[in-house]
């Protein structure tokens, strides 16, 4: 697993946090802020707001019309199914279920729609343990 996340963190740029909050005291507030900082493209998914961490915010993971790397989720663990059905309906290429969340049901839909699935894990803390940064990208003028 730890492997696999490694170089998910490595390979991946654009990371769509469904239940990224707009309070920075709580964790899905400060875990996509750090890895804003770090270098990821960070698209927040909120029912309600309209932006987060100055990106426009979307209602639903299919409300996203560009590529996503990852569909990193916040959320209870009974949402993850639909979310993991949301991931693999906009090509994602990762479902990532934050610290303590798990469900067999979320995994068997990511895997069958193609998705790599990690579980459980914090990818703030994996990024800050392994050491990765993105190179922000400039455009060229």
């Amino acid at each position: 697993m730890t492997d696999l996340a490694r170089k998910i963190l490595e390979e991946s740029a654009t990371i769509a946090v469904v239940g990224l909050s707009t309070n920075d005291a709580k964790a899905a507030h400060a875990v996509p802020a750090f890895l804003q900082a770090i270098g990821y493209r960070v698209i927040p998914v909120h029912p309600s707001a309209v932006d987060i961490l100055g990106e426009r915010a979307y209602r639903r993971v299919t409300d996203i019309s560009e590529p996503v790397d990852v569909v990193n989720v916040f959320r209870p663990a009974q949402e993850a199914p639909e979310l993991a059905r949301q991931a693999v309906a906009i090509g994602a290429k990762v479902l990532w279920l934050q610290q303590g969340i798990r469900s067999a049901q979320a995994r068997q839909i990511a895997e069958e729609g193609g998705l790599q699935y990690v579980e459980a894990r914090c990818m703030g803390k994996l990024a800050a343990f392994y050491g990765i940064t993105k190179a922000r990208q400039v455009a060229s003028t």
